[in-house]
């Protein structure tokens, strides 16, 4: 018996868009850039050799077209996990729950997902300017701990070694962090052999969670400290972004290919920032493009 989904579970406009991104089924394409920003769609369609289609929606811009004959659709996904979780149950149900009968398609639509976006840097080989694919991702934002199965795709081992080695277990109001690896097939594609191969935290906050501190004291004030000295077989962690684990991991549970990319604008460990980058980014999107 096919699983039927109601109104209150999948929310529908009545145009026959999804509700929040607005996009109709017809206009995803199976290849989908996403980026934080809404002003970056246009960045990166830019590039497009025809447009298709143009949607906005809160904070959610898309737009669908044509780079070199392959489809490809960019959409803004805001900033954070919560985001994230919105983007991609709606992209599945777009590509996988027949909105006229609201019921799961037979055939399965698998799609890959690329997160273009900014991060800070962690280590000495992360300078500001630094491509970093994020092939495993930490979550401190907790969104998969919601869903079942988690630990069916998540890397126990590392993460209890990280819990232990930041002195959370067992502690009370300490994160519950996950560890995922992102589609490998995917991120060597996209990675290649000139960027760096990263492991990334996905902070659930810009200053706390990242270790930034202004008037408010800092709960640890030696985390960053503790995030950037953890080593667990040969792994290091490279980099604080918002958004990966749980593209990773949600993608993952649904079996769609998913990885991340990221230029460096700070780089915590010697206080160097670049807040103009704009610029420099649109070589990692037309690289992305080409490799997609």
């Amino acid at each position: 018996m096919k699983k039927y989904f109601p109104s209150s579970e999948l929310l529908i406009n009545d145009d026959g868009s999804v509700f929040h991104l607005h996009i109709k089924p017809e206009q995803l394409a199976d290849k989908i850039i996403l980026v934080g920003d809404p002003g970056r769609v246009s960045t990166v369609a830019s590039h497009f050799d025809q447009k298709e289609s143009e949607v906005e929606s809160r904070e959610f811009k898309s737009c669908t077209g044509i780079y070199k004959g392959k489809r490809i659709t960019v959409l803004s996904t805001g900033i954070g996990c919560d985001n994230i979780d919105i983007v991609m149950n709606e992209l599945d149900a777009l590509a996988n729950i027949d909105f006229t009968t609201r019921e799961e398609k037979e055939t399965f639509r698998q799609l890959e997902l690329v997160r273009i976006g900014t991060c800070g840097g962690l280590q000495p080989n992360t300078p500001v300017g630094t491509f970093i694919c994020s092939r495993k991702s930490i979550g401190f934002d907790g969104v998969l701990n919601f869903y079942a199965d988690r630990n069916e795709v998540c890397d126990l081992e590392l993460e209890k070694a990280f819990l232990s080695y930041m002195g959370w277990t067992g502690s009370m109001g300490a994160p519950a962090p996950y560890v995922i690896d992102e589609d490998q097939e995917l991120s060597d594609r996209i990675a290649q052999n000139d960027m760096v191969n990263g492991v990334t935290v996905s902070a659930n906050g810009f200053f706390g969670p990242q270790g930034r501190e202004l008037r408010v004291p800092l709960a640890d004030p030696n985390q960053n400290d503790k995030i950037e000295s953890f080593e667990y077989q040969g792994y290091k962690i490279t980099n604080f972004e918002m958004e990966s684990s749980a593209l990773a991991g949600l993608s993952r549970l649904m079996g769609h290919k998913a990885t991340t990319v990221c230029m460096v604008i700070a780089n915590r460990l010697i206080k160097e920032a670049n807040t103009g980058y704009r610029n420099t980014i649109d070589t990692l999107i037309k690289t992305v493009l080409e490799r997609i």
